[in-house]
């Protein structure tokens, strides 16, 4: 991949892709390019603290969109990733279930400082997806904002309004600088933002179907996040359609790097609450004016379309491996000291099963994280699963948890370790299917 060293305004950026695609569907070499997304690594600052000066901090921005990042399912996208911050870095997509070529560690190398890298991205998949620097964050200086991005369905889904609901955490110092994950909290003080606002209001007429894509960015804390007085219908979990089910309580949890689409017909005024496990506190608001007329009453919420996973699952001919989150004997390290000749957590070939006892040998909860493919959670006795699909799975301390799925996309894959202490460090192993 051919690397350009230049600093392009937006409009610039659009041009020169619309130049590159004409000249790939001219060629015939390759099927057309549907999407294109310019990407940047660039410095920003955040409104933290009243009152006081904004939070440098790092993000990954898309230069290309004004707004949320919005793409089809089917697209094959040509991504323009620009790295104006001095470390080397590459944009991680999860959910994407996409190329193993496209995979950093694995399949690519980070994005040096002052480089440019042009790549393709097929999406493969309609759902609620993110991009960040985790596996990149031992050499982050500041903390670091995830990029949301939308994967639409091919066909209308029956909401009025389609919103994103970014949960960040942060950890401020006592001289307003934030403290990127992996490191000692000592002395700093925990806040958490929605959308980047440490009290965010989102607007809405009586009557209205919302589509809210929850994302629980932060870095290290499963959170509860709760809308009070409204009911919840959750309609995906980490970019995969489930059977809409009523959330209990009304509230989502949500692992790190987790997603949750719910729909809510907005009814009255209310807070939205986030629990870290510690305390409650109101991150932002709804605000219910006025009514929005229909014809007809609102039906119930329909299953959204399948992203074509299979039905069932063989587990009775599966492939059945243990793995010890964070062990360090058992071969888990930091990405930075990763190495492609280390030795795979488990192989397998593509049309089998495989069955994942996933031990967490931690005091605390551990978060496990599978890149190439989503999985099912099965029940205590093996003898089934529950009815939806993850990437991302929470698991308590001294427990046990099986998941289970299809193995269909060859490749060198990652698997991702890491407690939920801020100073811990994220660890990381990989699979082969082949």
């Amino acid at each position: 991949m051919k690397t350009r060293m230049f600093d392009p305004s937006r409009r610039e950026v659009l041009a020169g892709l619309g130049a590159s695609v004409a000249g790939l569907t001219a060629g015939g070499a390759a099927p057309p390019v549907t999407a294109q997304l310019a990407l940047q690594a660039r410095r920003a600052t955040l409104a933290l603290r009243p009152t006081q000066p904004a939070t440098p901090i790092w993000e990954l921005a898309a230069v290309s969109h004004i707004g949320n990042v919005r793409l089809k399912r089917g697209d094959r996208c040509e991504v323009v990733f620009r790295n104006d911050l001095p470390v080397p870095l590459a944009p991680v997509w999860y959910g994407l279930n996409g190329p193993a070529a496209a995979a950093p560690l694995r399949g690519r190398a980070p994005t040096g400082p002052d480089a440019t890298e042009t790549s393709i991205v097929s999406i493969p998949n309609a759902g609620t997806l993110s991009a960040d620097f985790r596996l990149f964050e031992d050499g982050l200086k500041l903390p670091a904002r995830p990029l949301p991005i939308i994967a639409g369905e091919t066909n209308r889904v029956a909401v009025d309004r389609d919103e994103v609901m970014l949960i960040e955490e942060w950890r401020l110092r006592p001289d307003g600088t934030a403290l990127p994950p992996g490191r000692d909290p000592e002395d700093t003080t925990p806040l958490f933002t929605l959308n980047g606002r440490t009290s965010f209001e989102l607007s809405a007429a009586a009557n209205e179907r919302l589509r809210l894509r929850f994302i629980n960015g932060s870095q290290r804390t499963v959170v509860a996040i709760k809308l009070e007085s409204h009911e919840v219908h959750v309609m995906a979990l980490d970019g995969q359609p489930a059977e809409p089910f009523p959330a209990r309580n009304g509230a989502l949890v949500l692992a790190p790097g987790a997603r949750a689409d719910a729909f809510v017909d907005a009814a009255t005024s209310a807070p939205f609450l986030l629990h870290d496990g510690k305390e409650a506190r109101q991150v932002g608001s709804l605000t219910v004016t006025g009514k929005l007329e229909r014809r007809a009453p609102l039906l119930p919420p329909q299953p959204l379309p399948s992203n074509d996973l299979p039905d069932q699952l063989d587990l009775r001919g599966a492939l059945r491996f243990d793995v010890a989150l964070g062990a360090p004997e058992t071969g888990w390290t930091r990405p930075a000291s990763f190495s492609t000749s280390s030795a795979p957590a488990f192989r397998a070939k593509p049309g089998r099963t495989v069955v994942l006892a996933l031990k967490n040998p931690a005091p605390i909860v551990t978060i496990f994280h599978l890149h190439g493919h989503p999985f099912r959670l099965l029940d205590k006795l093996d003898d089934g699963w529950k009815p939806y699909w993850l990437d991302t799975l929470a698991i308590e301390p001294g427990q046990t948890q099986r998941i289970a799925f299809a193995v269909t996309l060859s490749g060198r894959w990652l698997i991702e370790s890491v407690a939920t202490d801020w100073a811990a460090p994220r660890l990381v192993r990989w699979y082969a299917v082949e």
